[in-house]
């Protein structure tokens, strides 16, 4: 029977070798992110053979949701030990963050035993990387002009080290202070993972950026290479009495630490208006459609 425990930094090296297996493109499957956002919704992880599993098991109505098991062998022999785990609960199996290939082995391998629905506010966003860096075309006409309104200040633009550490969760504490209801979970959960990132910064790989203006942080970001053609950006925080500042981190960062990549995937956007609109405005490369697999 599969045995669920908190994620911790000791299996980093197991659960990396199983992403890199899947080669996935989805934000869930970051070994940064399972662990910094593990308090969100109560995250567990088991392995099974050559499998990572991750599961949320904080739900309002005690279902666990799953991603998609990363790793290689017997996929039917995994989701028997998932099903398994989950009648033994007394409780139906739920996938959440399905992206379409793994969607189609689902629909091979078990044909007509669950539902599908697709969810919009979990689908990532990808971009192509050179258009993020360059901004080329009349597409992007705004956020040239964004850009060249922030380059109007004298800033400084660097890469994150450890002597940055304290002014980025300090600045981040600070945006977190500032929003109104930041008791809610979420946003609590949000500085947790703040706080993770940059506690095993180093050991997790990440890479980050830091504006400062007028010798004051101004604006900060971290992410990582996420599967073998994709970088994540996880986190990206800035003072907007600067105008252009979200654009001015942006290609940036980009820029400097993803130029390498053919993608940059910026996670999703949670049905939040705002957020959407921000994301829509980059001009996505595509949608990572993802969606919520339940079976029967």
């Amino acid at each position: 029977m599969l045995e669920f425990r908190d994620i911790e930094i000791t299996d980093k090296k197991q659960i990396n070798d199983a992403l890199a297996q899947s080669d996935f493109m989805g934000c869930e499957y970051s070994f940064a992110n399972n662990m910094a956002w593990k308090r969100l919704s109560d995250s567990k992880i088991s392995f099974y053979k050559d499998f990572y599993i991750c599961g949320a098991f904080g739900s309002d109505d005690g279902v666990p949701h799953f991603i998609f098991p990363a790793g290689k062998g017997d996929y039917q022999d995994v989701f028997s030990e998932l099903k398994r785990f989950t009648d033994s609960i007394g409780k139906p199996l739920i996938l959440t963050g399905v992206t379409e290939k793994p969607l189609a082995l689902l629909d091979e391998l078990f044909p007509d035993s669950f539902t599908c629905e697709f969810d919009r506010d979990n689908s990532d966003y990808i971009y192509n990387s050179s258009d993020l860096i360059q901004l080329r075309g009349k597409k992007y006409h705004a956020k040239r002009n964004h850009l060249a309104r922030f380059s109007e200040y004298e800033y400084d633009y660097n890469a994150v080290s450890e002597k940055d550490f304290d002014d980025c969760i300090s600045f981040c504490t600070m945006t977190y202070n500032g929003k109104e209801g930041y008791n809610d979970h979420s946003y609590i959960a949000e500085q947790y993972a703040i706080n993770t990132y940059f506690t095993y910064f180093n050991e997790l790989g990440l890479k980050g950026g830091i504006i400062r203006i007028n010798g004051q942080t101004a604006a900060v970001t971290i992410g990582e290479k996420l599967c073998s053609d994709t970088f994540c950006v996880h986190i990206e925080k800035a003072d907007t009495s600067f105008n252009g500042i979200y654009a001015g981190i942006n290609q940036r960062f980009a820029e400097t630490e993803a130029s390498e990549f053919k993608f940059i995937n910026r996670e999703e956007d949670l049905g939040i208006d705002g957020l959407r609109k921000a994301k829509l405005s980059y001009q996505p490369a595509f949608l990572l459609k993802k969606h919520i697999v339940t079976f029967k």
